[in-house]
């Protein structure tokens, strides 16, 4: 009997009239849809799309960027955010000295947390209206979140691990949104993709290798990250990994690399590694994923919620699982008192360069791989794009996150055949839907973050194989450029450095031209001469007879 039921469960009985059902269901969900205002306005037909390919479009390219959701905050919040010495808890009659912000302390801590749940909500929100206005405005299957590099500098490079360098949490702000104004400034009036084409081109493609290699340096290490790499005082950095550290050197106390952190971590890029060599989508997620899901035992040697004040206060948090988040200190923290000073207006400039090389770069490969790029490179809603992911910079800033761009993981629904902005919508949506879950998302450990970010670093490492390592012109520069960024702690290091170095290596053929120019003018002008002296030779004899 059971045999019989099999087979009529088999070929062509239930499942292939299932199918069927499901097929005619889909093609009037989407000729529906295709006939309505909706499908007119995003032009559905007319680009060979659907509802349902767009939805799956949709779903592809968010699974393999929410990611993005703790990683950015988790990056930002690193710098400290609107934290301050004040917030700090002391004995007695006794005053916090600045120490009390590097070494734990459990009123910095509270109010970290705190900072890091402001910017979930912040990285949501400027995901949410990127890409929705992307999707209205420009017709374009793009998702937009605050991107990778831009926020790592703003945390590292300008405010410094909790606060540790000379600009503020609140100028780095002010800085992103100056830098996106002029950045909507020159996509107004279409000088955008000009300037991109005046870099070189090796120190254009050796910025994404240096940026991923510095993001995934920043994975490695103790705080931020997996815990592999920590400081030295010989070899400046080496071999961590210990079960305790000494709060004040960072120096190993409890034996290397027998972290059950670190070992957790690994087992979680392994799970993303299998992933994307498989194609899977959502690879990123998965390793974060499993990591955080282990973490939340309490009990254990790698819990997130340890038998403290703080991991109690963040484990009733975390309990809640679903409630909407007011931002309470981030949004709005913007101050231009000390834009007086060199050293914002580096900021500026590097944060303007990186933007025009590489979220131009990216909205002009996202139009190759989509096919829909004219023959002059350009493609149809690149002016309103532009304007799109300049505006989303503006808004991200006062919200608190750093610069928002296209992101390459569009490139996922592109695959999938999104082709419209109602891609790019849908994925709007989806941000939106998690909003409502920040306890989950706020809960996610450091060491469960730190895998993604070697992960995306192994990602911005494949455009070297573009750069011409044969010319040393171009392979020098682009070189040091990725050497810089990583071992000098500072993505502007890097830039600086190619390109001056570029400028210097450009000399000898400037210098060796002109030369050459000016010897042969010399000729020309001695030949011309020679000319006119024949000439007034000639004269001379003709009076004479």
């Amino acid at each position: 009997m059971g045999v019989e039921l099999c087979a009529k469960l088999g070929g062509g009985g239930l499942f292939t009239r299932l199918a069927k059902s499901w097929s005619k269901m889909e093609k009037g969900l989407n000729d529906c849809v295709s006939k309505s205002f909706i499908g007119r306005y995003f032009k559905l037909e007319a680009r060979k799309s659907c509802f349902t390919k767009e939805l799956r479009a949709a779903t592809a390219t968010f699974l393999t960027m929410a990611y993005i959701i703790t990683v950015n905050a988790t990056i930002l919040s690193d710098s400290g955010g609107t934290c301050s010495i004040a917030d700090c808890t002391t004995s007695l009659n006794q005053t916090a000295s600045p120490d009390c912000m590097i070494k734990p302390n459990a009123g910095y801590q509270t109010c970290l947390s705190k900072v890091k749940g402001d910017l979930i909500v912040a990285t949501v929100l400027s995901a949410m209206v990127g890409s929705i206005a992307m999707g209205i405005l420009a017709n374009l299957p793009l998702a937009l979140a605050p991107a990778m590099g831009p926020n790592a500098y703003l945390a590292y490079n300008l405010v410094g691990f909790h606060g540790s360098r000379s600009i503020s949490y609140q100028t780095a702000l002010a800085i992103v949104l100056v830098e996106g104004c002029a950045f909507f400034a020159i996509s107004a009036i279409g000088i955008r993709s000009k300037l991109a084409n005046l870099i070189p081109r090796s120190v254009r493609l050796a910025c994404a290798a240096g940026i991923g290699l510095f993001i995934a340096f920043v994975g490695l290490q103790v705080h931020q990250g997996v815990g592999l790499i920590g400081p030295d005082s010989s070899t400046l950095v080496t071999l961590t990994g210990c079960t305790n550290m000494n709060p004040k050197t960072g120096k190993c106390i409890g034996g290397e690399l027998r972290s059950p952190k670190l070992w957790l971590s690994l087992v979680g890029f392994l799970i993303t590694s299998y992933g994307l060599m498989k194609n899977v989508k959502g690879s990123m997620i998965y390793g974060i994923l499993f990591v955080t899901l282990v973490s939340w035992f309490r009990g254990t040697s790698v819990t997130y919620f340890p038998n403290t004040p703080i991991g109690d206060t963040s484990h009733n948090y975390f309990k809640k699982v679903v409630d909407f988040r007011m931002i309470k200190s981030t949004a709005g923290a913007l101050s231009f008192g000390n834009f007086n000073r060199s050293e914002v207006w580096v900021a500026l400039a590097t944060l303007f360069y990186v933007d025009v090389l590489a979220i131009t770069g990216t909205m002009h490969t996202m139009a190759e791989i989509g096919g829909y790029a004219n023959e002059q490179g350009g493609f149809e809603g690149e002016y309103l794009a532009y304007l799109v992911d300049a505006g989303s910079t503006i808004v991200g800033s006062t919200l608190g996150v750093s610069t928002v761009a296209t992101y390459v993981e569009s490139s996922a629904g592109l695959r999938e055949g999104g082709r419209t902005g109602l891609t790019a919508v849908i994925i709007g949506l989806y941000f939106f839907i998690s909003l409502f879950f920040i306890p989950l998302l706020s809960s996610v450990p450091p060491w469960a973050i730190g895998p993604s970010l070697v992960m995306v670093g192994v990602m911005m490492m494949k455009v070297v194989k573009d750069i011409n390592w044969e010319d040393m012109k171009e392979a020098i520069p682009a070189f040091i450029t990725m050497l810089l960024m990583p071992l000098t702690y500072s993505i502007a290091n890097g830039i600086v450095a190619g390109i001056g170095l570029y400028v210097a290596l450009s000399l000898y053929d400037y210098i060796l031209g002109s030369i050459r120019w000016l010897i042969k003018m010399k000729r020309m002008v001695a030949k011309e001469q020679n000319q006119v002296s024949a000439t007034a030779g000639v004269d001379s004899t003709i009076e004479i007879i």
